[in-house]
């Protein structure tokens, strides 16, 4: 009997699957959409839908419990600020799962996990409120340290 066993091990350690997840709520916090097997999105509907839930609380814990969660301040800022107040009236639901063909090479099922409201200039780009300098030419650099 397989009681008390809640998830999925998807054939990987603990420390890799817990990156994996990781890596994949910051791609879908960044770009609102992305397209994997369908045991992962699976997965993944709850945590994404219980990180943007501690984002709408907007405190001080709220943010370093975000940042301590997804490793990224970036994903963290875009879901205090952007994500919070797309959904401050949504109680729950926040994505969706949404299954595709099977993949060509080996037959497994596909599907796109998307945040339901989504941005569509979101896809294929870096998205987010927080904007980082550009890097000097190396010219100006060079002139610089001179």
């Amino acid at each position: 009997m397989r009681h008390k066993i809640a998830h999925r091990k998807l054939n990987r350690t603990s420390e890799h699957r817990k990156a994996l997840f990781k890596n994949m709520l910051n791609s879908l916090i960044k770009h609102e959409q992305i397209k994997t097997t369908l045991p992962k999105a699976k997965e993944l509907k709850p945590l994404i839908d219980k990180v943007i839930t501690i984002g709408k609380k907007k405190d001080l814990s709220a943010r370093r419990s975000l940042i301590s969660k997804l490793q990224d301040e970036d994903s963290a800022e875009k879901l205090i600020t952007v994500l919070s107040k797309r959904y401050e009236n949504r109680k729950g639901g926040y994505s969706r799962i949404v299954r595709t063909r099977n993949r060509f090479g080996d037959n497994s099922t596909m599907a796109y996990i998307e945040l339901v409201d989504k941005d569509f200039n979101a896809k294929g780009q870096d998205s987010g409120p927080v904007q980082k300098k550009p890097e000097q030419p190396k010219e100006e650099a060079q002139q610089l340290s001179k």
